[in-house]
This record gives structure tokens, C-alpha cells and sequence, in this order.
């Protein structure tokens, strides 16, 4: 039988998750402050699209989470449209302080279920809380969004940290979940399967042996 080390046991998983929302709302920063803990108060908008692979441990699992940046200028829009195909996590980016970023979130979520899976674990951010003074959009109405476009919430900082861990954490956690749970429900299927064919192997024993019982007892009382 052939022996495996618990490093040839651990499988590695990759999600490609996307941050979208409008320009300079915080997106590169928010990434940045997961991926090596930075912030750039002085950060240029991205221009067309970037992406860094942050590790994660789940359940003893390394989950490779692949994150892209997407440039939120309108010009950009065309050439970042095709990076959406394979994502299955998606992080929507707003300003608390710009209640225009507010309303343009279902703009995103339509761009998203355009090029994207239907079933992307999204969550919705509401970032800048350190901007209290400056808050446009209250926290209620981000909640009730997200729940009304069943979505995952929270408020961030990328500045002072907020919640960003969290947020990526939260995202990557539920699709590590999701498919967790179907690899269990393929597993049981088979196992289904191998059970039912254990009782129609059974079943034809069984019939077989009554057979020669049967023909055993009419030889010795015919």
C-alpha cells in the first residue's frame, strides 16, 4: 500500500476574486493593506488591472486566494470586462463618504453577473469609516443593500485596518465552504452508489444460494 506524507496529503486550492467598484474608493489599498499590510495616503488610480496571490490556512488546507485590482475609470472598463470570467469571489468597493459610489453599486453587480458565475460569493464594502465627518451614506443603508442583493457586509479602512482582514477572509472562507460542501455531496453519491451496488451483489448471492438449497432438498426428498 502505498504511503503519503501529510505534505503530499495537503491539497492546494486557487479563487480568483476581483475587487470592483468606482475610482478611488480604496480598492488597491484595501488589497494592499491585506496582502503586506501598506498604505499609500498618495496611491495612483490602476490603471487597466493587477492582481497579487495572498496564502491563507483553512482546516489545515492552503488556500491560495488570487486577487485582482480592477481599474474603476470608465476607459478601463472594456479591457477589465474579460478578467471576470473564473472568478468566484467578488469584493464591491464603495466610499461611505461619496454617496455617488453608493449608487453605483448595482451598476457593478450587473457587470459582475454579466461575465461572470451567478453563484460568486460577493461581499459588500463600505469603505473609509475613519471618515466619519464625512459620511454620506449611513451604515444602515449599506446593510439593507446587501441583504436586499443577499450579499455579505461590512465597513472598512484600509488606513487605520478596519474589518480588512475580515472582509477577505470572510470571502475566501465561504468559497472554501461551498466547495467543501460539494465535494462531500460528490462523495456521498458514490458512496451511495458503491452501497447500492453491495446490495444488489448481496441480493444475487442470496438468490443464487436459495437456488441450490432448493435444488439440494429436492434431490434428497424426491
Amino acid at each position: 500500500m502505498t504511503s503519503f506524507t501529510e505534505e503530499q496529503q495537503t491539497e492546494d486550492y486557487l479563487f480568483k476574486i476581483v475587487l470592483i467598484g468606482d475610482s478611488s474608493v480604496g480598492k488597491s489599498n484595501l488589497l494592499a493593506r491585506f496582502a503586506r499590510n501598506e498604505f499609500y495616503p498618495n496611491s495612483k488610480s490602476t490603471i487597466g488591472v493587477e492582481f497579487q496571490t495572498q496564502k491563507m490556512d483553512i482546516d489545515g488546507k492552503e488556500v491560495k486566494a488570487q486577487i485582482w485590482d480592477t481599474a474603476g475609470q470608465e476607459r478601463f472598463r472594456a479591457v477589465t470586462s474579460a478578467y471576470y470570467r473564473g472568478a468566484v469571489g467578488a469584493l464591491i468597493v464603495y466610499d461611505i463618504s461619496r454617496r455617488q459610489t453608493f449608487e453605483s453599486i448595482g451598476r457593478w453587480l450587473n457587470e459582475l453577473h454579466s461575465h461572470s458565475d451567478m453563484n460568486v460569493v460577493t461581499i459588500l464594502l463600505g469603505n473609509k469609516s475613519d471618515l466619519k465627518d464625512a459620511r454620506e451614506v449611513p451604515t444602515t443603508e449599506g446593510k439593507a443593500l446587501a441583504e436586499a442583493q443577499n450579499l455579505f457586509f461590512m465597513e472598512t479602512s484600509a488606513l487605520d485596518s478596519t474589518n480588512v482582514n475580515a472582509a477577505f477572509q470572510t470571502v475566501v472562507k465561504e468559497i472554501y465552504n461551498i466547495l467543501s460542501r460539494k465535494v462531500l455531496s460528490q462523495e456521498n453519491k458514490k458512496e451511495d452508489v458503491t452501497r447500492m451496488m453491495d446490495v444488489e451483489t448481496v441480493a444475487l448471492h442470496g438468490d443464487q444460494e436459495s437456488e441450490s438449497v432448493a435444488k439440494r432438498s429436492k434431490c434428497c426428498f424426491s
